[in-house]
């Protein structure tokens, strides 16, 4: 399975030619099949999985194709969503929205058919632990569902590799090792502890090696 891993650092935009696909090919079709008006979607996963990423990168490829689209984290959503006709309109962390933002939620479905939205939504967890409105709730239940599956650790390797390789660095085997059995597995943190490694290797001028790995966590670095 193809694995793209093009750019990863965390300032990079987030795309879909930056995102590690692992087994998350029928997901990533159907976000190409939502972006081309197809429909509903929501996609689940515990945090650092990608979900975010994905909904960026969705609004991204749908304005590079000419299609109207906005990205709304619940916390800020107010009574209203967006109302330009054919847009995309992606809704991040739906557990966290409040009444008024459950409301506006609710009767974007219900337009959506007349405003030729897609609406394509991201949460920590399947439709039924959501705990909402039971009339939003069912709405998206009835939505394309899918979980964002997780990186097996040959992938995150090779990731942690190819990342190190881009700029100039030695990452060990055994450092990898340490890292998948002791440390956070979710990309972003792997990828953190890989820039505190490079900076720390270029001030003192040492490899990166398990004992800087443990100085580091010594000093109060978390991996």
């Amino acid at each position: 399975m193809k694995q793209l891993i093009l750019d990863l650092h965390r300032d990079a935009p987030p795309r879909f030619d930056n995102f590690v696909s692992g087994a998350n090919d029928a997901l990533l079709d159907a976000l190409h099949a939502a972006i081309g008006g197809g429909s509903h979607l929501y996609l689940w996963g515990a945090g650092g999985c990608g979900r975010t990423h994905l909904l960026h990168a969705s609004v991204a490829a749908a304005r590079a194709a000419g299609r109207p689209a906005i990205h709304v984290d619940a916390a800020w959503l107010g009574k209203q969503l967006n109302e330009e006709h054919g847009a995309l309109i992606a809704v991040d962390d739906v557990d966290r929205l409040d009444d008024a933002a459950q409301i506006a939620l609710f009767n974007a479905f219900n337009r959506a058919r007349s405003n030729a939205h897609t609406l394509l939504l991201s949460g920590p967890c399947a439709p039924l632990g959501l705990r909402l409105r039971e009339d939003l709730r069912t709405r998206i239940g009835q939505c394309l569902i899918y979980e964002v599956q997780d990186l097996d650790d040959a992938s995150r390797a090779a990731i942690l590799a190819t990342q190190a390789g881009r700029r100039g660095l030695r990452l060990g085997d055994e450092v990898v090792d340490f890292l998948l059995r002791h440390g956070r597995r979710d990309l972003p943190a792997l990828l953190a502890v890989l820039d505190a490694l490079d900076q720390a290797s270029l001030e003192h001028q040492r490899p990166i090696t398990l004992p800087l790995l443990r100085t580091l966590m010594q000093q109060g670095l978390e991996i």
